[in-house]
């Protein structure tokens, strides 16, 4: 055989080979393969209220910050609000949408900084408790919920127990535990409301945004539900970052919440979040939680936020 042939023939084997390679490499299942992970950005949500219609409520505006940042964006929504406390580090969460007291919490335990929080539908930046009963109840003071049943929302929400707390501190009442004959934590604001509709609770404590959220749905809250009590003013909950995370992708972040209502699509997404727009916030704007803990009798360095 000659060295044209012999070459030829070995030519023949090698683009086979390769082509039987290619072939083989080409059947191999996509998932088999290494592929780098997609940049993602991990968010905790409050369980403030159902966690359908909180997801529901949050999509959107994952999705549109996804478009401005570049990278996944995935909410992770927690069964009870000092969850997010013990979870944030532990889950390495990049951010969160804390209530005002686990903003504060936060804060003072975890060193987040706040970026932004919505602007609500009355305007306001910012919310309140009440503390509320049935009409047909004939409970119109502290003194005649003596022996009653209170709904609380969680031991770590400000209107859902922090501000009720203090309320009665300042009436008085220092020992919940033998004022009332029950107390029990719904573990969201809805859950506390419709626990007093139904007659499960004869006095309840929620935010007032969710209160007001509620009553466009349901005709009774107006109806057979009395306001006794209001808090001050408390910030909304807003978006806390991690403080080392990247400072180019913390702009990012808080650039598309700042300008979300300056564009068509961002209106429609604050439409279904249910805020007007997004603005600026800081440390000094959770200055009424801590003063709020102080009339309750809390010191925020050694209190167990965990329901018992």
């Amino acid at each position: 055989m000659g060295k044209a042939s012999a070459k030829s023939i070995f030519g023949a084997k090698t683009v086979l080979l390769l082509t039987c390679l290619l072939a083989v490499v080409l059947m191999v299942p996509r998932r088999a393969l290494p592929q780098q992970a997609e940049p993602k950005l991990l968010l905790g949500l409050i369980p403030e209220m159902n966690v359908f219609k909180q997801k529901e409520r949050f999509r959107p505006l994952g999705d549109y910050l996804a478009k401005k940042t570049g990278m996944e964006v995935q909410f992770t929504i927690l069964s009870r609000y000092g969850d997010i406390i013990d979870r944030f580090t532990a889950a390495k969460m990049d951010g969160a949408f804390f209530g005002s007291f686990t903003g504060a919490l936060a804060i003072d335990k975890l060193g987040v900084e706040p970026i932004a929080r919505p602007v609500n539908l009355d305007n306001s930046s910012t919310y309140h408790g009440h503390i509320f009963v049935r009409k047909d109840s004939g409970i119109r003071s502290v003194q005649d919920m003596k022996g009653k049943k209170i709904a609380f929302v969680d031991r770590a929400t400000t209107a859902g127990y922090i501000f009720p707390l203090a309320f009665l501190r300042e009436n008085g009442i220092k020992d919940i535990k033998t004022f009332f004959s029950e107390y029990f934590f719904t573990g969201s604001h809805d859950a506390a409301i419709d626990a007093v509709l139904d007659k499960k609770a004869d006095i309840g404590a929620v935010k007032h945004s969710m209160y007001d959220r509620m009553r466009k749905e349901d005709p009774r809250i107006d109806e057979e539900i009395l306001i006794l009590a209001d808090s001050p003013p408390v910030p909304s909950n807003g978006l806390c970052v991690r403080k080392d995370l990247d400072a180019a992708l913390k702009k990012r972040l808080k650039d598309a919440l700042l300008n979300l209502h300056t564009e068509p699509e961002g209106q429609a997404v604050l439409k279904q979040f249910g805020a007007i727009k997004f603005i600026e916030t800081s440390k000094d704007d959770y200055q009424p939680v801590f003063e709020m803990l102080k009339k309750a009798g809390i010191d925020i360095k050694t209190y167990n936020y965990k329901n018992q």
